[in-house]
């Protein structure tokens, strides 16, 4: 079945307007001809799209799904007209990257910098997930390239190692770990603990050692974006565990200390990864080539 955007961009207005007459002169079309688009389109369907009132016509519940899907569609268009149009510009690529926080936190933005400056003519997206919503993306075509942190859950996936990383723990200065180098994680189990939202690698490997430990996470508190941690850190809502790199910097800005997570699962692993291909996009390719050099398939 093939619908027109004529008839989509109908059902729109007529959603917005309430009513087929509005909604037809919005669309610069005679009632009789949008009132047959509609028709059709429900024949088409095999659903009832509006019912029909003495004042106007209410969206089924059918209709506000079309509906979603038709602004959904809209910005689709959007955006390929917006990168279509960047050729004319000079733009010879466009580059989407779907990473996790940890990575764009601790070692991305250097390397994204490098090959944008390296690359002028390629356009570069950046979009913030969780490593499994990463994988998910890039599997499922809807980013070009992933950064993530292991496990790999998708086999869908080729990828190569892209940067080591350790996680730290952040405390209030005065804390009853203060004055400490380092800590285990059973310590840290007797505090509250402010973390990243769930989904997060960092906050599900947590559970995970808990778990092992036959213990359960104080979760008071879960956010997005490392510096409103460590804000809730400074404030005494609790303890957080996050990549060392940002933790450090915190530490130089917030009232909080870092200390080191004395414990083997801390060491995680950066990966690159791509959907699975006979043959490389030439823009993705450039882009691999950049971040990993040394390149080992997984």
């Amino acid at each position: 079945m093939r619908l027109d955007l004529t008839s989509l961009n109908l059902v729109l207005a007529i959603e917005q307007t309430r009513s087929i007459t509005r909604g037809a002169q919005q669309e610069n079309l005679a009632l009789a001809a949008a009132s047959k688009r509609v028709s059709d389109l429900e024949a088409r369907l095999g659903v009832q799209l509006f019912e029909r009132r003495s004042r106007g016509v209410e969206p089924t519940e059918a209709c506000r799904a079309l509906v979603r899907h038709i602004r959904s569609l809209h910005a689709s268009l959007h955006a390929l007209e917006s990168e279509v149009v960047e050729f004319a510009r000079g733009i010879k690529g466009h580059l989407r990257i779907a990473a996790n926080s940890g990575a764009i936190a601790e070692c991305l933005p250097p390397d994204l910098a490098a090959f944008s400056q390296a690359h002028s003519q390629i356009r570069i997206s950046l979009e913030d997930l969780t490593s499994a919503e990463v994988q998910a993306a890039v599997a499922e075509g809807r980013a070009d390239v992933g950064v993530f942190t292991s496990p790999l859950l998708d086999n869908r996936l080729q990828t190569w190692p892209y940067r080591s990383s350790r996680l730290g723990v952040l405390i209030p200065k005065r804390h009853a770990l203060a004055g400490r180098a380092s800590v285990s994680f059973k310590d840290l189990l007797d505090f509250d603990l402010v973390g990243l939202h769930a989904g997060a690698s960092a906050q599900q490997l947590m559970r995970e050692q808990a778990l092992l430990l036959g213990r359960t996470l104080n979760a008071r508190l879960a956010v997005r974006g490392f510096d409103a941690i460590a804000q809730l850190v400074e404030a005494g809502l609790g303890v957080a565990v996050l990549p060392a790199v940002p933790a450090e910097r915190f530490s130089r800005v917030f009232e909080v200390s870092l200390l080191t997570l004395d414990e083997r699962w801390a060491e995680r692993e950066y990966c690159l990864g791509v959907a699975a291909q006979e043959r490389l996009p030439a823009v993705v390719q450039h882009f691999v080539d950049a971040l990993c050099p040394q390149k080992i398939e997984n």
